[in-house]
């Protein structure tokens, strides 16, 4: 059984994209479905490769019964499109740093698109912002934002592998 690649996408791989990627899996494993996705995250810049989640992401995650195993790592134009059909960006800077590293516009979409709650909304409303400058009360709006849109993934992505 192929499994469907998921790729979660900001800028640093430290705030963002680690904890979507925690809360993505964390749904997919309550459905009993994680062996059905291979899942990551990484970001456009390289500048904290290797390094662990963000702190705050990582207490927050915690603070939702999520478990952030996670080492940042920088998109790989050459591997990652092939590998991941499915590149969940954060924002739009991340979709144009994408598409200018070689990724296909069509396999990238912002994360807040697959939120029922904004069907509708212009792509500028769908951007998830970045919390690294913020307070701690930041990434709690984050949380919510991504768990809100991952919902939302997670029965997109179920109804197309079931289709």
């Amino acid at each position: 059984m192929d499994k469907t690649g998921v790729l979660f996408v900001c800028l640093g791989n430290i705030c963002r994209s680690p904890l979507a990627e925690g809360i993505f899996l964390d749904m997919i494993q309550k459905r009993g479905l994680a062996d059905r996705f291979e899942v990551d995250s990484c970001g456009t810049g390289g500048w904290h490769s290797g390094e662990p989640a963000d702190p705050r992401s990582v207490a927050i995650g915690r603070k939702h019964g999520l478990e952030l195993r996670h080492t940042a790592r920088h998109f790989n134009p050459r591997l990652d499109p092939g590998r991941y059909p499915w590149i969940i960006a954060m924002d739009r800077s991340n979709v144009r740093n994408l598409i200018a590293a070689g990724a296909s516009a069509g396999q990238i979409r912002l994360i807040r698109s697959f939120d029922p709650a904004l069907t509708g909304k212009q792509e500028r409303e769908l951007e998830v912002p970045d919390p690294y400058e913020w307070a701690d009360e930041g990434f709690e709006i984050v949380y919510q934002m991504l768990a809100a849109a991952c919902t939302g993934l997670v029965e997109v992505l179920v109804d197309e592998l079931e289709s």
